[in-house]
């Protein structure tokens, strides 16, 4: 008796009945991977039978096929790299396997959710395991160079659907506020504030978008309706803001882009999700050449770090993005509540010190982003109203002139 399923009887009248534990599992965990349309029509239209074997082993396996390209790729040069220098004993080091541990978790979550590992790696390394931010950040550009780099090649791979327009302008501004945050922004702030500034910001999106979730049945697109050049803008201006916080913490452009697309453009979870995942690779690989290159190389604890967890994130994230692509939107959206609830109990019992600074960060970066949040949630329903209202407008337009046409014709 988990939730309820709705039923019409002969005259006509609603009826709710209780949906079993498996239809509740079916809806949410198996609702059915989102492709792209033109992928969709190709398969509806191939007679897998009648291909080549080597044909119908790509299709039907796509998705292992997927997730073992890239995991085979960097395990490769990975056992070179640590057969060659002997770095085994990285892994007899004792708070190393805390690290390898993490990683399981992390990358699945990189994969499943819109949130980055470093969503799980910053707050876990600097608030339980007392590792400096800049070393966590370090580390969580490192990582999701390669981890989110391989669920990006999954993605593609599998042919599912993102939303281009997204990916290209929001990478764009995203260069640039990666840079001035690792520049200049990432000396300014204290330890403590980075650590508390992100949870909240992240808890604050949750929040709202649990509270526009509650709306049952809500209207989504597939992609961004009706694009035009002021929503090319707001992807820049998105990417820009995300691109600081990934410089400030390793992570941040995925959840700023999927909060726009979700809450002021109305874009399902099931490609926001994705789209998301995209753009966090790119600026990480990006973060992690400018620091390393352009300012100074990254900090060594920082790679020693990556060795351990580098061979676990390039399977578990491409997984995630696999397992992820299955789930119903609201599923997809439940585990961002979980995790970004977790991280902002986990920073106020572990921070310390919790000073007036700390906590009036925290406190105005939580009602400052929800009213934000709540503000473009509001106007997201405005404009859905619009785009339906002329939507609706065409086709009585369309129902007209096909019946002035039949007329004619007659």
């Amino acid at each position: 008796m988990v939730g309820k399923e709705s039923t019409s009887n002969q005259n006509g009248e609603v009826i709710r009945e209780r949906r079993t534990p498996l239809q509740f599992l079916k809806k949410y965990l198996f609702e059915g991977q989102a492709l792209n349309e033109n992928y969709e029509d190709e398969l509806r239209k191939l007679e897998i039978e009648t291909l080549p074997w080597q044909q119908r082993v790509m299709i039907k396996h796509r998705r292992l096929i997927g997730m073992m390209i890239p995991a085979l790729f960097f395990h490769l040069f990975w056992l070179a790299y640590f057969i060659k220098y002997d770095h085994w004993d990285l892994f007899r080091i004792d708070s190393n396997y805390r690290i390898s541990i993490m990683a399981i978790f992390g990358s699945l979550i990189a994969g499943l959710t819109s949130e980055g590992g470093g969503s799980v790696f910053f707050p876990v390394m600097t608030l339980a395991l007392s590792i400096a931010p800049p070393v966590a950040r370090d580390f969580s550009l490192n990582l999701q160079s390669f981890g989110m780099g391989s669920a990006m090649f999954t993605i593609f791979w599998m042919r599912i659907r993102v939303e281009w327009r997204a990916i290209i302008f929001c990478s764009f501004g995203g260069l640039f506020g990666c840079i001035l945050s690792l520049e200049d922004l990432d000396t300014r702030l204290r330890p403590q504030v980075k650590k508390m500034g992100f949870v909240s910001l992240f808890f604050a999106f949750a929040f709202a978008l649990f509270l526009l979730n509650r709306v049952h049945k809500r209207k989504t697109f597939k992609i961004i309706p009706e694009f035009c050049w002021w929503k090319a803008l707001i992807l820049i201006i998105t990417g820009f803001v995300g691109g600081v916080f990934t410089g400030l913490s390793g992570t941040g452009i995925d959840i700023c882009c999927f909060s726009i697309l979700t809450l002021l453009f109305r874009v399902t979870e099931k490609t926001a999700t994705p789209t998301s995942i995209v753009l966090m690779a790119i600026n990480s690989m990006f973060g992690m050449y400018w620091k390393n290159i352009m300012i100074t190389p990254i900090n060594v604890e920082a790679w020693k770090y990556v060795g351990v967890a580098l061979p676990i994130v390039v399977v578990g994230a491409p997984l995630g993005s696999v397992i992820g692509s299955h789930f119903h939107r609201q599923a997809l959206a439940a585990l961002n509540y979980i995790t970004d609830t977790v991280a902002l109990i986990s920073g106020f019992a572990i921070v310390r010190p919790l000073d007036s600074e700390v906590v009036g960060t925290a406190v105005g970066i939580i009602i400052g982003g929800f009213l934000f949040y709540s503000l473009i949630t509001w106007i997201g329903g405005r404009m859905l109203d619009t785009i339906v209202e002329r939507q609706e407008r065409n086709e009585v337009n369309q129902n007209e002139k096909e019946e002035l046409k039949n007329v004619s014709i007659m």
